[in-house]
């Protein structure tokens, strides 16, 4: 997608790909399609457009669903999902793609399923596993957009360094209890991710949706967006979301807009940097944190449980997320109630908390240091890190228990 014209009034529009050499629609596309096709504005070449067109999901989850869905029945000739986690009870409130029967599966088997049920003729590719700056180009170069349903700061920059090196216009989009955002990055249209936030928060200051919440219909909305503006982009029409940051208050129902501006000089999109190599984001610690080891990666855990002194695992988080799925042998102690249990600890072999991605263990990690448990550490990106870096890891891995994974299953 190439950013060479403007909308009366100066708002960015991007260029969709020629019209020659587009594949034709079959008589049953033409039947299926027959809404678009009577859309002056889409019509017989804009959903041929679409047929060839190749879009990156990445995350399958309360943002990547909904828009995974309208982009297959929209008829995106090819989807890209990326994705390693499995499906949970606590994703049904918002995760539209999945079922009650899905609950233990691999997110990537259930959608796959689902999308081509949906429309067979669109091609489905699967990434499955975690994104990162080894990766990312190669899997992101044979794309034509990427939407972002990522829920992590890390994850977020890296998209955006990827898009801004390849030039692939980045669909943000991202929830947080009753309110979303949108936008569309795509330098030099417009700024990129970075020129909204240079730099990432500290790490406890980022809560996850289980510990903030979120409400269910909020990601259907933003993610839902988020495919209006993929699609837009893809054919060439309307104006995108590009130097506009749009706002959702669910609570209020109430949408504002934001502009944002390029900035000059951003360590990513600016000339001088735009070719810079890649590199993962790591969220800074709390301010005035001395320690240098307070985290602990999901290799170097698992090689401690699988020593002669393994560590003593606690869980963080509360018991609902706890019986979903857990490390095996951990102890659960809500961070809540974990200043509680500090003496207790105290005597114990070195301890290691976890969560789902490492802020609420974080926090806990320097609870404990502060009460003179100077070894306490936390597992760096939680759960969601482990499962990605050391899946099904022998007697180390993540344990979901039979009820929580067959119990509810009709199957």
């Amino acid at each position: 997608m190439t950013p060479t014209r403007r909308r009366p009034g100066g708002a960015p529009r991007l260029t969709a790909r020629p019209s020659t050499g587009l594949p034709e629609l079959t008589d049953e596309e033409r039947i299926r399609y027959g809404r678009h096709l009577a859309l002056p504005d889409v019509g017989l070449e804009g959903q041929r457009r679409l047929k060839a067109a190749r879009a990156l999901i990445v995350g399958t989850g309360g943002l990547g669903a909904p828009a995974a869905l309208y982009l297959a029945a929209a008829g995106v000739g090819t989807i890209g999902l990326v994705d390693f986690d499995r499906v949970e009870a606590s994703n049904l409130q918002r995760q539209v793609l999945f079922a009650t029967a899905d609950i233990g599966r691999s997110k990537l088997d259930a959608s796959t399923e689902r999308l081509r049920a949906l429309n067979p003729n669109v091609t489905l590719v699967r990434h499955e596993g975690e994104l990162d700056a080894g990766n990312i180009l190669d899997v992101l170069a044979s794309y034509d957009i990427l939407l972002d349903g990522t829920d992590n700061f890390p994850s977020r920059y890296l998209i955006n360094d990827a898009c801004v090196r390849l030039g692939r216009p980045d669909v943000f989009g991202s929830v947080y209890r009753f309110e979303g955002q949108v936008s569309v990055f795509a330098p030099p249209a417009g700024p990129c991710y970075r020129c909204l936030f240079p730099e990432p928060p500290p790490a406890e200051a980022v809560p996850s949706c289980a510990e903030g919440g979120v409400l269910g219909l909020l990601p259907g909305v933003v993610g839902t967006i988020q495919a209006t503006e993929a699609l837009k982009v893809l054919l060439g029409i309307g104006s995108p979301l590009v130097g506009r940051l749009l706002l959702y208050d669910a609570l209020e129902m109430r949408f504002r807009e934001l502009e944002i501006r390029r900035d000059p000089d951003c360590s990513r999109c600016s000339p001088r940097h735009r070719s810079d190599p890649l590199t993962e984001v790591v969220l800074a610690p709390a301010v005035g944190d001395p320690a240098q080891d307070l985290e602990i990666g999901a290799e170097e855990l698992d090689r401690a449980l699988r020593g002669p002194a393994p560590p003593l695992l606690v869980d963080v988080r509360e018991p609902g997320e706890f019986a979903e799925g857990h490390l095996d042998g951990a102890r659960l102690i809500p961070l809540g109630e974990l200043a509680g249990h500090a003496d207790e600890l105290r005597g114990a072999v070195p301890v290691v908390l976890y969560c789902q991605m490492g802020g609420r263990s974080g926090r806990g990690a320097r609870l404990l240091r502060d009460a003179g448990l100077t070894t306490a550490r936390s597992l760096k990106g939680g759960l969601r890190a482990y499962r990605a870096r050391l899946p099904r890891a022998g007697g180390n891995d993540v344990r979901t228990p039979r009820g929580a994974a067959r119990g509810r299953s009709s199957r």
